[in-house]
């Protein structure tokens, strides 16, 4: 089963990016239902190891956490394919990701090695842009440059990714409450 740990966020924070993204009017944008903020992307895993895995999230104490927004960006470089809201990479929010990341370990995943850049994809881009679809891209980052939103998250969740040519579905298999 396809799965990842992501952080579920607050209402208030999906409607605010949700108005952020109004101005945008390229790729596919990302419906509120499906944004989260990743801690560890598992691929595809056999269900016995996500269960002893479940087992050891429900075990990790640690308090809700204070995100804050800082600005969009993209990813993929000259040709960007994904344009993301930035989360500030606090202490805490690491922290988390490191005992997710050590329960995955423990249960038997093997994770991917990367750096851990925050952040909550807003839309997705085709991988054959344009030169004025660039254009607008950039135009769109400068416009919303001062972009921030502050919230808390008081849950994450293990999801199942299901893929359709329409867009990855995600469907919560278990959530697991911050408080510490």
């Amino acid at each position: 089963m396809r799965a990842f740990v992501g952080l579920l966020l607050p209402d208030a924070a999906l409607d605010a990016l949700e108005r952020v993204q109004e101005g945008l009017t390229v790729g596919r944008q990302v419906p509120a239902e499906s944004m989260h903020l990743t801690l560890a992307f598992l691929d595809n895993q056999p269900e016995d190891a996500l269960q002893t895995l479940h087992q050891l999230m429900a075990e990790i104490s640690v308090p809700p956490l204070q995100l804050t927004f800082r600005g969009l960006d993209t990813f993929g470089g000259k040709l960007p394919r994904v344009l993301a809201a930035q989360v500030q990479k606090t202490r805490e929010l690491t922290r988390l990701r490191d005992h997710v990341r050590s329960a995955c370990r423990t249960a038997g995943i093997e994770l991917s090695r990367e750096r851990f850049r925050p952040h909550v994809t807003l839309a997705r881009f085709s991988r054959h842009l344009e030169v004025s679809q660039v254009k607008k891209i950039a135009r769109y980052l400068s416009a919303a440059s001062e972009f921030r939103l502050e919230c808390e998250a008081d849950s994450f969740v293990l999801f199942q990714s299901t893929l359709a040519p329409e867009g990855a579905r995600y469907d919560i298999l278990a959530e697991y409450p911050l408080e510490g």
